[in-house]
């Protein structure tokens, strides 16, 4: 059974950082593409980050530059370390894992606001 669990959401200030974290179990980060999605307040999905099985990243335009998108193998684990964010980065981010089939965290909020 697969498990991906989002953490490290939470509430920031404009300029800020934060990091997200996808702990997996039962899929294997070495083998599989991980991206980061987002869905805004006004419920728009968003991909925001990839990375592919080669450790290629790819990044949406209005995120280049301040995010970046990493994994851990040996903790199995994928990250989105998120710097000078905006109030327009307010979202509810997920971690995707695989292709076919892929799979979805719970989800965990991201509020940036002063």
């Amino acid at each position: 059974q697969v498990q991906l669990v989002g953490s490290g959401g939470g509430l920031v200030q404009p300029g800020g950082s934060l990091r997200l974290s996808c702990a997996a179990s039962g899929i294997n980060f070495r083998s599989n593409v991980m991206r980061w999605y987002r869905t805004t307040p006004g419920n728009q999905r968003e991909l925001v980050a990839a990375i592919g099985i080669g450790g290629r990243t790819n990044y949406a335009d209005f995120v280049k530059g301040r995010f970046s998108i990493s994994r851990d193998v040996t903790k199995n684990t994928g990250y989105l370390q998120m710097n000078s964010l905006k109030p327009e980065d307010t979202a509810v981010y997920y971690c995707n894992v695989g292709l076919y089939p892929n799979y979805w965290g719970q989800g965990t909020q991201v509020t940036v606001s002063s």
